[in-house]
């Protein structure tokens, strides 16, 4: 029956070569907008490219170990975490120049990061085990919620901003993290080594990546009961919603590789082939704000995938920094 229904959802992606096709000179066909920014993790800086051109406009330093960004709510800042250290950079993105720097003490590690709509930044704050808001409408201040969990890698915050789930690698769980009330309310055992994370636009259904299993798992995000597992590329480390809430698809850095699935049918679609090959390094992948392309970081090659969702095709290579992952796109 998934075999059916997986044939039918297929039909409405346009027909492409088994193997994705790379471009490398030619400009999208419908050219991209905003900037893209790469969180360089091997040299502690900040890419800036203009996705229009495909050309780099700058870098700039940031904390240690940068990983995850996210974009304010007016576009015009960047908070990009400094999962080597304590604090969270706060970038102006037309002028690339850091602001200042948030500091976290004494939580540790930040990752995963949401900038919510209200002025609050949610992070992960994996060595201390714990969740850290920031308000930036009150002068930076800074409170904490802990997990108790190994590995607090990454975070997904529902629509109305009123829970957050993270990942905890190392723990085999997601935590349900009450923003309102600043308090922990339990813990999901999801099993193996749960990373990538997602909630899909309408806050119903949580997505868990599974590094060790090759696959993902559904959850009622009300319920947190499992509703269904789907089989995905070898190592899914980023799982990824698209904006109109039709695919949910995953980075396999295993296989270099992303895998489509029907939101509504949770049946796989097509696996995409993007470098093909675990040596490149494939992490985050990023949506674009039409869910018409998929940025995929290839860490290990220091340049980022620009990938057409419907054809499949790599229709470009951008240039990033030293080991570039976090991703986030500024309007």
């Amino acid at each position: 029956m998934k075999l059916l229904i997986a044939l039918a959802a297929m039909a409405a992606f346009v027909a492409a070569p088994a193997a994705a096709q790379e471009n490398r000179s030619a400009a999208p066909e419908a050219a991209a907008r905003g900037t893209l920014l790469i969180g360089n993790k091997g040299e502690d800086s900040l890419s800036f490219v203009d996705l229009a051109t495909g050309r780099e406009l700058g870098r700039a330093e940031t904390g240690r170990m940068p990983h995850e960004i996210a974009i304010s709510p007016d576009g015009r800042q960047a908070a990009v975490v400094a999962y080597g250290g304590h604090t969270i950079d706060i970038f102006d993105v037309a002028g690339r120049t850091r602001l200042r720097a948030i500091d976290l003490s004494p939580n540790q590690g930040p990752h995963g990061i949401a900038w919510l709509p209200d002025g609050r930044i949610v992070a992960t704050t994996e060595r201390s085990q714990s969740v850290t808001v920031v308000d930036t409408t009150a002068g930076d201040a800074v409170t904490t919620i802990a997990t108790g969990q190994e590995g607090t890698h990454m975070v997904a915050v529902t629509p109305d901003r009123r829970r957050a789930f993270t990942a905890n690698i190392a723990a085999g769980t997601v935590s349900v993290i009450d923003l309102a009330a600043g308090t922990k309310l339990r813990d999901i055992a999801v099993g193996g080594r749960p990373e990538g994370i997602a909630l899909t636009p309408d806050g119903r259904e949580l997505w868990v990546g599974d590094l060790e299993g090759a696959r993902v798992q559904a959850f009622d995000a009300a319920t947190f009961e499992r509703i269904d597992e789907v089989r995905t590329g070898e190592v899914p480390i980023r799982v990824a919603a698209s904006p109109d809430g039709r695919w949910i698809v995953t980075s396999n850095m295993g296989a270099g590789s992303l895998t489509v699935i029907d939101a509504r049918t949770r049946a796989p679609v097509r696996d995409i082939e993007v470098s093909g090959e675990r040596e490149a390094g494939q992490v985050t992948i990023l949506f674009s704000a039409d869910g018409k392309r998929i940025y995929a970081a290839e860490t290990g090659r220091n340049q980022v995938a620009e990938v057409d969702l419907a054809s499949g095709r790599v229709l470009r290579r951008l240039p990033a920094g030293a080991q570039g992952d976090g991703l986030a796109i500024a309007p």
